[in-house]
């Protein structure tokens, strides 16, 4: 049994594909045309429509239908929309797969020859495949392939992943401090040890990665999957690009290409605004908590699959109304009063 045949056989058990045959002597209904050739099929309360588009059958309009076009015959209370119900059905089958898809999948790919039919079903069966659910080394084994014996779970190691990333923002702040002049450079080494101690004290922001996380401190849904952001200058991803690195190890590979994008380019323009800010404060007290989270937290980053990643510059500048902290007018003294 074919894959499309297997899904058909899971899904439309009560709902007859058919081939359509006219006789030129038979001028019944249709109802009637199909009891005479098949006498074992539900026929109370059915209703005949075509299989691609699910137009329903009449009596008049079945004289029309071309020879051997597929029928569906549906019991009381069933749909079909066409190739939108088979598609459908398909992608239920596959959102929890029998064994027996699996292998009709399997049987397929092994004697298949063209390369475009080979790729959709290999990453049919690679998506199957991923034992999400599965979340400590004991259970799945194969997904912590290439990683040192201290990961023990899923979470823990992409959300090291994520501290991992986050880490390297600060270090190519940190380095920056070489470059503010003599004056300057006390204070950004302060600013830039409140960052980290914030940064250790929300831990690296981790979570993102983190299916286990609260909800508003994650990136994904709570079995794990991410999706593409977009590039820096729309609000979505046109391709609808998505991936669950808890899945396999091949997707937890694939997922480390994926880039935390800063919309406010950190190199261009938030480092060396930093910088100029130190440099030009006359008095003034930057407001690091700006500069904070536009380096690294999700309020200036995207999660983006690595074809939505734009390199070209981005074109857009700091807040200039945000880099200072707002300064408190001291109030003016009233003169005294003269007693009368």
């Amino acid at each position: 049994m074919g894959l499309v045949e297997a899904v058909r056989h899971h899904f439309l058990r009560r709902a007859w594909i058919l081939s359509a045959f006219k006789e030129p002597v038979l001028k019944g209904s249709v109802w009637r045309i199909l009891w005479s050739r098949h006498r074992y099929l539900p026929i109370t309360g059915s209703r005949l429509c075509l299989y691609e588009d699910g137009t329903e059958l009449t009596g008049d309009y079945f004289s029309s239908v071309p020879d051997n076009s597929e029928l569906v015959l549906l019991t009381s209370g069933q749909t079909w929309q066409g190739y939108v119900s088979d598609i459908h059905h398909f992608l239920h089958a596959f959102h929890k797969p029998q064994a027996g898809l699996i292998q009709a999948a399997r049987q397929l790919l092994s004697g298949e020859q063209a390369p475009l039919r080979q790729k959709l079903l290999a990453d049919l069966l690679h998506t199957v495949s991923e034992n999400t659910e599965a979340e400590t080394r004991a259970e799945d084994p194969p997904w912590f392939e290439g990683l040192e014996s201290r990961f023990k779970n899923k979470s823990g190691y992409l959300r090291y992943s994520c501290e991992s990333r986050i880490r390297s923002y600060l270090r190519e702040v940190s380095a920056s401090a070489s470059t503010v002049g003599a004056e300057a450079q006390e204070e950004y080494v302060r600013i830039v040890g409140l960052m980290c101690r914030k940064l250790r004290a929300e831990q690296y922001h981790s979570s993102y990665f983190d299916r286990g996380a609260e909800a508003d401190s994650r990136l994904c849904t709570p079995e794990g999957w991410f999706s593409c952001q977009g590039p820096f200058d729309v609000d979505s991803c046109a391709s609808k690009h998505s991936i669950n690195p808890y899945g396999n190890r091949e997707s937890r590979i694939l997922f480390s290409t994926w880039n935390l994008d800063h919309i406010i380019e950190k190199r261009r323009t938030v480092i060396p605004t930093l910088e100029a800010a130190v440099a030009e404060r006359a008095g003034r007290e930057v407001s690091w908590e700006y500069f904070y989270g536009l380096l690294f937290t999700a309020h200036n980053l995207k999660l983006v699959h690595i074809a939505c990643h734009k390199k070209t510059s981005h074109g857009l500048s700091c807040d200039p109304r945000r880099i200072y902290r707002a300064q408190t007018k001291p109030k003016r003294r009233q003169p005294a009063r003269k007693c009368q």
